[in-house]
């Protein structure tokens, strides 16, 4: 999906649309084990990345896509802070409670300075004087004076502050506190909580849109992205992703925003006008940190499991669409100011803005996988590849029931075209997805506003697909196990009574299945199996309703 070619048209005008042919989108490089947050120095020339599980720094040759250096450090790094002039990085060291100074000229550790238990990630102001860790562990932030390497404050935020950032005016900072629910926001000035901002389930990283508008914060518990509006100090949106979001960076322009999602192995892309997820990028093992170059072309994602970063090429968002045509995609890339004609294949597309780096059009109708190409000026050149994804069709799902409460069982629904689905809802609920693959999509399901039957849709690049059914059913009570008594050797027949046990799936006596029957909703017949020992053991009714239980007391043979 990532590959795409770099065309610069011979001509004497300006260079025509196109990226360095030192770019290779698609590539793959190699790091340190356990990759977590990634961050580019100004001006992009080297990309850092913690490795958390082979304690190492790995700096990436972004001209190459190389790693042209690894720095040792101690026990847990998770991100490096780069300083607004390029040299130094401060690398938050968890495990011994630290942060080491990089001198970036020489890639040496020149200084460690003791905070606060488990430190997780550092922001730096944009003049480069302080630099802002937080310390999950002890609920704090503390203040580095970055001339002196010293500690010269420490706020108290809320629990298990992890992500921060800090808006491009430098008078806020934001905390996410994930055992609070809520972000902390920090007056710089004065170096305390000015606001607590409640955002939802388990708040883990941060992302400040370009212009400081909107900071976003990924919701681990709900796999949502929360939307806060700087001025107004609230969420004023809420956005779905897929399962266990992570890091998260917006585009240079804010009209887009890449997250990582380290479940099912996506990057989520959010259009910020629309709040909405246009495209789920697949990407390698465990993606968890993500960051955007300037020029907005392409991004590095650092895969935890599979020690790798990913080059992914943001040139064209999204890549995928509808046969029948009238996808919204913009095109970035540079010297594309007065575009006459953008194509997807041979077939021409509908431009509706046009800047120096970028385009918005509307896809014409197509199929299979076709170049872009811009012409303008000075030439035509080609900015990567469109995918025209079939309509997606749905054949089965399994289990097709469950509580109305909702449930961590994970539920797979079967059909074909589904790789890359964006979303799947039942009813008006959205299901979080748990993984993809072209023939299935595994979601959890979230709760419903009461029992029933629901429709499920399932809405990919290509369209939607719908057709099947998910039955929300009440929670299932026992309230009655007669006869209660039985002999260790098994065989008692025993009448099951409750609530919702029409949809039983097994019996257990003890964790032992018994044969049984559905008699009505009311009712259930089960066989006691036998007992290795006397005494009274759980007999427990499962179905999607949930696992109630009753009571029974195996006794004794009788001795001759």
């Amino acid at each position: 999906m990532f590959a795409y070619t770099s065309e610069f048209p011979a001509s004497d005008q300006a260079p025509g649309p196109g990226l360095s042919a030192a770019f290779l989108a698609g590539a793959v490089i190699p790091v340190g084990t356990m990759p977590g947050g990634i961050t580019l120095a100004p001006g992009a020339a080297r990309a850092y990345v913690a490795n958390r599980g082979s304690n190492t720094v790995s700096v990436i040759d972004t001209a190459t896509d190389t790693v042209s250096s690894t720095i040792p450090t101690g026990a847990g790094p998770s991100f490096v802070a780069i300083s607004p002039d390029g040299t130094r990085g401060y690398v938050t060291v968890s495990d011994d409670g630290l942060v080491s100074v990089i001198d970036t000229a020489t890639n040496a550790i020149i200084a460690n300075i003791p905070v606060a238990s488990g430190p997780a990630m550092a922001a730096i102001t944009p003049d480069g004087t302080r630099l802002y860790v937080t310390q999950q562990a002890g609920n704090t932030v503390s203040v580095i004076d970055t001339a002196t390497d010293t500690v010269t404050g420490t706020i108290t935020v809320g629990g298990g502050p992890t992500g921060i950032v800090i808006t491009p005016d430098g008078t806020r900072a934001y905390v996410a506190c994930l055992f609070a629910g809520a972000v902390s926001v920090i007056d710089t000035a004065t170096d305390t909580v000015a606001a607590t901002i409640p955002v939802g389930g388990v708040p883990i990283l941060l992302a400040v849109a370009p212009d400081g508008a909107e900071v976003y914060v990924t919701n681990v518990a709900t796999s949502t992205v929360g939307v806060i509006d700087t001025a107004a100090g609230a969420v004023i949106a809420t956005i779905g992703v897929s399962a266990q979001p992570r890091f998260l960076a917006a585009s240079p322009d804010g009209a887009h925003l890449y997250v990582a999602n380290a479940l099912p192995d996506t990057v989520s892309v959010i259009d910020t006008a629309t709040r909405t997820v246009v495209e789920n990028i697949g990407v390698g093992n465990g993606p968890t940190g993500v960051v955007v170059f300037p020029d907005g072309t392409h991004a590095y994602v650092s895969n935890a499991e599979g020690g790798t970063v990913d080059v992914m090429a943001t040139t064209v968002i999204p890549d995928q669409g509808r046969t029948a045509g009238g996808t919204t995609v913009t095109v970035t890339g540079h010297h594309l100011a007065n575009a006459s004609a953008v194509r997807f294949g041979t077939a021409q597309a509908t431009i509706t803005a046009n800047t120096a780096t970028s385009l918005t059009v509307t896809t014409p109708a197509g199929s299979g996988v076709v170049p872009v190409t811009v012409t303008t000026p000075g030439g035509t050149g080609s900015l990567g590849f469109f995918y025209y994804m079939p309509l997606p069709a749905l054949t089965g799902i399994s289990p097709a029931a469950g509580p109305v409460a909702g449930s961590d069982q994970e539920i797979v629904i079967t059909g074909r075209n589904l790789a890359g689905a964006i979303d799947v809802y039942f009813g008006p609920t959205r299901a979080v997805i748990q993984s993809v693959s072209d023939t299935q999509v595994t979601v959890r399901a979230a709760g419903a506003p009461g029992p029933g039957g629901v429709a499920v849709t399932v809405f990919t690049a290509g369209g939607r697909a719908d057709g099947l059914t998910y039955t929300y059913v009440s929670p299932s009570t026992v309230t009655g196990v007669s006869p209660d008594t039985g002999p260790t050797s098994g065989g008692t027949v025993v009448t099951v009574t409750g609530t919702g046990l029409s949809t039983t799936d097994q019996v257990t006596f003890n964790g032992v299945p018994a044969p049984f029957g559905i008699v009505s909703d009311t009712t259930v017949t089960a066989t006691s199996p036998p007992s290795g020992t006397p005494g009274t053991v759980a007999v427990t009714v499962s179905g999607p309703g949930g696992t109630p239980s009753g009571s029974f007391t195996y006794l004794s043979d009788p001795d001759i």
